[in-house]
């Protein structure tokens, strides 16, 4: 499904659309960048299991009014956990958007068989109501299957720099001398199979991360630096140099900082915080 390029007319659009969206320090919030990880997948637990509560309640006698108060509640909270996704959504790369317009409009189908079902519900119609909701538990999970496909498969939301800290050897490494290093400018290097963004602000001290971006790997090396950050050219998250805090996302995950020190000789020497 990640192949199929003629979604590609629809991603542009409603990308433009979701990226101008007047949301200011929403956006960070539905990102989950406070969180740590993507809020998406944890708003979406709250639609999902009432509208599984709701089939529950469907197939036992006494079950109409609760079932039908779950779906209303599975209707409304699904709009937050859409809104989400979609912010997510936007700042994926091409084979994801794909997968991700085809998991949000199977959400919704889903969406629109609950809100009809609740309305039939509502005008005494139950029988087509229960039809309505199991149709809708169905799209649902179809576009619960595409999230996970997403999540597991295509790593969206993964922290790409997770794998560092098991890449290194934990002891004090060399990489290079000072003098390698303009003052202000942003070096890449490479220690072991880990590339690194190196920024020297004196004789004394010099800023290390994680080069490739938590959110999805982009070279902070080539980013802008302003303010003691790091902008990824990517996607616009902003990592804090002195300790790889992610201040602004996509991002949700902070960037690996090193500990670093200057040797007599010059030589910069770096590790990971808590190596021996």
């Amino acid at each position: 499904m990640g192949g199929m390029e003629g979604l590609d007319r629809a991603v542009g659009p409603v990308r433009r659309l979701v990226r101008a969206l007047p949301l200011g320090r929403g956006r960070d919030v539905l990102h989950g960048r406070q969180l740590g990880h993507p809020l998406h997948p944890l708003l979406v637990q709250l639609p999902m299991g009432s509208w599984l509560s709701a089939a529950a309640l469907d197939l036992v006698p006494g079950g109409r009014r609760g079932a039908r108060f779950l779906v209303g509640v599975g209707v409304v909270s699904a709009v937050p956990a859409a809104l989400a996704g979609w912010v997510d959504w936007a700042e994926q790369h091409e084979q994801q958007m794909r997968v991700g317009l085809v998991h949000a409009a199977s959400n919704a189908v889903a969406i629109g068989l609950y809100a009809g079902s609740w309305t039939a519900r509502g005008r005494g119609r139950r029988g087509w109501g229960r039809v309505l909701g199991f149709a809708g538990l169905g799209a649902a999970g179809v576009g619960g299957m595409l999230g996970g496909h997403l999540a597991y498969r295509q790593a969206a939301g993964a922290n790409k720099s997770e794998p560092v800290p098991h890449l290194l050897a934990p002891e004090w490494q060399s990489l290079g001398t000072v003098g390698e290093f303009p003052v202000g400018e942003a070096v890449r290097r490479e220690l072991g199979e880990v590339p690194l963004l190196v920024v020297r602000q004196s004789d004394t001290e010099i800023h290390v991360l994680a080069d490739r971006c938590s959110h999805f790997s982009g070279p902070l090396s080539e980013g802008k630096l302003a303010d003691g950050c790091v902008e990824c050219p990517w996607h616009g998250s902003v990592f804090r140099l002195s300790d790889g805090w992610n201040v602004r996302g996509p991002a949700t995950a902070p960037q690996p900082a090193f500990q670093t020190r200057v040797d007599g000789d010059g030589t910069v020497r770096v590790r990971l915080p808590g190596a021996g």
